[in-house]
């Protein structure tokens, strides 16, 4: 059984590059994907905070962001992405961390989004004392805002060691010209852009370049803030979801996004402990093939 199993996941990972072969149950560890600037592996499947944890000073909303990372954790998860644009999203995740202390082994991703460059280390230390982490694992500049002045100051923290990866990002599928060209231009590692089995405009030249200029990709929006699920969730799951083990919607949607092979880590954001679990679940056992993919976005398009 045990050689079955290797020879089933050596086979995955020939048909997605980079797939890490931990995965061996629907309850083991995630399935990961290599950073291509790196090839440190991470989790399919991160967690965002854009709205979820954007709750102010509420002390019983904040416990319930920090049972959902504490579940994010316990359940194999590693990326947490914010931004100085989510409100006290950042505060929040840092009172989680602290709460949670060596039980989150998290991978902090974060945003520099300011209009004068001048400011963006200053906002960046900002960002990492909410946090309260020593570094960020990744920087990106946020909806390319001032990119020329913040990209050349990232890439001298990188040099520094004061942070680890350098990226760029977009929402809602806007301004996919203006991020083909940075990503044509500048040596970052990671780009973050909106892609769901709707918007899917990204397929068309942004992932394969992230491919070709080994860039690694962020998928943000995956459910269209919940859009997407809710008119999903108005029809049935097709019963052929269950040969890639999907158990509802939302591991279907995810599964269509982190089974493409330039995909490294997608991010839905939520406040529900049980949607984390059940988002976590798009990372583990079978992923679908391409032909799996086309039929499954078919599908959709045709409700």
């Amino acid at each position: 059984m045990l050689l079955q199993r290797r020879q089933l996941f050596a086979a995955l990972a020939s048909v997605w590059p980079g797939l890490s072969l931990r995965a061996q149950t629907t309850a083991g560890p995630l399935l990961t994907r290599a950073i291509p600037s790196s090839g440190e592996a991470i989790p399919l499947v991160g967690l965002g905070s854009w709205i979820t944890f954007n709750v102010g000073h509420d002390p019983v909303a904040r416990e319930a962001c920090t049972e959902v990372m504490r579940a994010f954790f316990e359940g194999g998860g590693r990326l947490i992405d914010s931004s100085p644009m989510y409100g006290s999203s950042q505060p929040v995740i840092g009172q989680g961390l602290a709460r949670l202390g060596r039980a989150a082994p998290v991978f902090a991703a974060d945003k520099v989004w300011i209009g004068s460059g001048a400011r963006g280390t200053e906002q960046i230390e900002a960002s990492r004392r909410f946090w309260g982490v020593p570094r960020f694992d990744l920087l990106q500049v946020h909806n390319l805002l001032a990119w020329e002045e913040h990209l050349p100051q990232l890439f001298a923290m990188k040099s520094a060691g004061r942070v680890r990866y350098v990226g760029i990002t977009t929402s809602e599928g806007r301004r996919h010209a203006e991020i083909e060209k940075v990503m044509r231009s500048q040596p970052i590692d990671f780009v973050q852009i909106s892609y769901n089995l709707l918007d899917r405009e990204v397929e068309q030249r942004i992932l394969p370049l992230a491919r070709e200029r080994g860039i690694g990709v962020i998928v943000n929006r995956p459910f269209r803030e919940g859009a997407l699920l809710r008119e999903l969730q108005r029809h049935r799951l097709p019963p052929w979801a269950a040969e890639f083990g999907c158990d509802g919607w939302a591991q279907f949607a995810l599964k269509f996004i982190v089974s493409h092979p330039a995909v490294t880590c997608a991010i839905p954001a939520t406040s529900s402990v049980a949607h984390v679990r059940q988002n976590l679940g798009a990372a583990r056992g079978v992923l679908p093939d391409a032909a799996m993919r086309a039929r499954m976005a078919a599908h959709v398009a045709a409700l």
